[in-house]
């Protein structure tokens, strides 16, 4: 349930609704709005003890949570989160944009790459150094030395470093280099992993399983709000359907669907969501026009030199491309891609 808290109610009412929403055996999760503070009492027989709540001070109404997922849902915080790390913002009127390789090579490969789309309008870097691969054959990333890279690359541009944790045992040792976790599709049900990755504090990108439906990815969203981690941006990849014309499906309804239901942003992915670089870009403008917060997409010195996914890398020159027609997107539907304001 939402115990909603009077306009000009003092922190000293707020914090003795907490504790005694605590008391009562729930998890408090304060929002605190432009205009009224809320907050979200999760766990068991909630109900029950709403005629209780309503009589505290500073309490204007004690209202039931609809939804499956608790936190992440607009009924708790109807206006939209803006989620920030380093130089990266997304969010409302923010549109983040994070590009770079699917996986860290070598140190050459990582600065070039950070060079280029910092000059193009960038705001952030993703780069793989610990690689899930469905063949054990295929190259798995350079695991520590790759986050070095990453490090060296942020020092480098200034662009915020945005890397995925595959494991629960590795969160303390990527979230020392990253200022981004990013949960993978494969791992977007992994819950022992949410909530390490929620406990850090950091920011986290969380991708969409490629069978999973909106509710399965917002209550995966939910283990990591409810580890009290508000940084989570949600991250629609694309997913199996029947069609072999690309190498998912991307449902860009999703966008402005999720928007109706919770206040997280919305990530899009046009590179594993086509798996063709030719389709990237166009599909980046659609995602803008759709109303995503930012984009992530995979960007390579050479992509036919790639070690993964050079199919759907772009280039240097072809990510500028699609950086201005990005903006032109941007500016027609009224939104403004968010600036680097450090340019090497």
């Amino acid at each position: 349930m939402i115990v909603v808290m009077k306009r000009g109610a003092t922190p000293e009412q707020i914090e003795h609704m907490i504790q005694r929403v605590e008391e009562l055996g729930l998890k408090a999760h304060p929002i605190h709005g432009t205009e009224r503070t809320v907050i979200a009492a999760i766990g068991e027989k909630r109900d029950e003890h709403r005629t209780s709540l309503e009589s505290c001070p500073g309490v204007a109404e004690v209202v039931p949570i609809l939804a499956p997922y608790k936190v992440a849902s607009r009924e708790v915080k109807p206006e939209s989160t803006v989620v920030r790390a380093g130089s990266l913002a997304v969010g409302n009127s923010h549109i983040g944009m994070i590009a770079g390789p699917c996986s860290v090579e070598d140190v050459d490969q990582m600065i070039a790459t950070a060079r280029a789309v910092s000059r193009a309008g960038a705001t952030a870097l993703r780069g793989g150094a610990f690689k899930p691969r469905t063949s054990p054959y295929s190259f798995q990333g350079l695991k520590e030395d790759g986050l070095k890279i990453l490090a060296v690359a942020r020092d480098e541009t200034g662009l915020a470093v945005v890397t995925e944790v595959i494991a629960a045992d590795d969160v303390e040792l990527v979230a020392r280099y990253a200022d981004v976790l990013q949960i993978g599709a494969r791992n977007m049900q992994n819950y022992r992993l949410l909530e390490a990755a929620g406990a850090t504090g950091k920011a986290i990108l969380l991708k969409r399983g490629p069978s999973a439906t909106m509710d399965e990815l917002l209550l995966a969203a939910e283990y990591i709000l409810n580890a009290g981690n508000p940084s989570v941006m949600l991250c629609e990849r694309g997913i199996r359907t029947f069609e072999n014309h690309t190498r998912y499906t991307l449902p860009l309804a999703s966008v402005p669907y999720l928007h109706e239901r919770t206040h997280l942003p919305v990530v899009v992915d046009p590179s594993h969501g086509t798996g063709h670089a030719s389709l990237v870009t166009p599909m980046a403008c659609a995602a803008i026009a759709a109303g995503a917060d930012g984009l992530i997409i995979e960007v390579h010195p050479n992509p036919e030199k790639a070690l993964s996914d050079g199919y759907q890398s772009l280039n240097f020159e072809q990510f500028g491309q699609a950086m201005a027609l990005c903006r032109k997107m941007a500016d027609v539907v009224g939104r403004q891609i968010a600036l680097n304001q450090r340019t090497p």
